[in-house]
């Protein structure tokens, strides 16, 4: 029988948690990693109604989208909205897990679930991710000592692209340098050229952890004072990030294509800004509130950018930049990625041969609704 840590492993291949923003705080929230899974159900948020009945149901791990915890709990009073499902959560053994921005921005994520199903082709990342930042760090280390600091470099966030880790180039060269007077070489003495067989390791590293992962390496590297190379990349492309921008199938007017995204995507209504008669013939979207990627769909080539939770100064912004908005709210932007989360662990439950049960819950609904 699988655990929770089982189903994390899977949530992590589809979802990294390391993509998510710093702030926030998704992976495993509320239970243990040990706990068996029998059955799992897939919602939106947290909610205490959610919660109430998952224990109801016997359900063994939870899995949203929107963090239960978002600041530190200072206090565990179990009468509170957040207390009552962490004792309940505690007593029934019920697991909660969160993927979060890591959802939002991984590849294939739910930004390309939103874009397929509004029909757009030629989709690309509106706003790349910090992978995107990355740089190639170059160390030179002395050839009977490869392995060492190869093993160390690995330990560290370095070395993934794309789907893949532990990703690395060496090749072999000579060395060459004089110690110092107040020198303690490894290799050589004081006063001294010395020539040796080293091996030239390049990689991979995000921007932001360039200092982590040289203080690690330094840590197992034999030589007193490392010799590397830091060099900046251009981001020529990033498979993660933010938002999506793609090609609309067919250029219609924005009333049409308003009417083309509120079928596809089972919606009652629609909130336009924008001339009803222009022409559209790109989109950008993202799932959830987007006004924070505003400037960068005005970067962009897209001509309406399609979220929830727009506000009356973007629709002013966007009429003054010539372009439209479609606000088709927070929860439809997000809660489609229900069922592609259940199939995923269905495929890949039925492939690992465990019996556990996958299923959607179907007691959420959107908090607004129109009269």
């Amino acid at each position: 029988m699988p655990s929770v840590q089982d189903i994390i492993n899977l949530m992590e291949e589809l979802a990294p948690s390391r993509l998510a923003e710093s702030w926030d705080p998704v992976g495993l929230q509320v239970g243990r990693k040990d706990w068996p899974v029998r059955l799992i159900w897939v919602a939106l948020d947290p909610l205490p109604d959610v919660v109430a009945l998952s224990c109801d149901q016997h359900v063994d791990l939870l899995i949203t989208h929107h963090p239960l915890l978002f600041q530190p709990v200072k206090n565990l009073d179990f009468n509170s909205p957040i207390g009552s499902i962490l004792y309940q959560s505690a007593v029934h053994q019920l697991a909660v897990y969160c993927a979060h921005t890591n959802l939002d921005k991984v590849s294939g994520g739910l930004n390309d679930v939103l874009a397929q199903r509004i029909g757009l082709d030629q989709v690309d990342v509106l706003a790349p991710g910090d992978d995107a930042e990355s740089c190639k760090l170059v160390l030179f280390v002395p050839a009977d000592y490869e392995q060492q600091v190869l093993n160390a470099l690995f330990q560290t966030s370095a070395g993934i692209i794309g789907e893949y880790s532990c990703c690395a180039f060496r090749s072999a060269g000579k060395g060459s340098f004089l110690p110092g007077g107040q020198a303690r070489p490894f290799i050589g003495k004081p006063g001294e050229i010395s020539h040796v067989d080293e091996i030239r390791i390049e990689t991979l590293v995000r921007k932001k952890d360039i200092s982590a992962v040289l203080s690690h390496v330094r840590s197992h590297h034999p030589y007193q004072t490392m010799a590397f190379d830091v060099y900046p990349l251009l981001p020529v492309e990033s498979r993660h990030g933010f938002g999506r921008t793609g090609t609309i199938t067919e250029p219609m007017s924005l009333f049409q294509f308003a009417q083309t995204v509120k079928e596809k995507l089972c919606l009652s209504s629609i909130k336009i800004s924008g001339k009803p008669d222009m022409m559209v013939q790109r989109a950008a979207v993202c799932s959830g509130s987007g006004s924070s990627l505003l400037n960068a769909f005005f970067a962009s080539t897209a001509d309406v950018f399609i979220s929830g939770d727009l506000r009356y100064h973007d629709a002013r912004a966007a009429e003054t930049a010539g372009k439209a908005l479609l606000d088709i709210g927070h929860f439809s932007s997000e809660h489609l990625m229900i069922e592609p989360i259940c199939d995923y662990l269905r495929r890949r439950i039925s492939s690992a041969s465990w019996e556990v049960r996958v299923e959607a819950c179907q007691l959420e609904k959107d908090p607004f609704a129109m009269i």
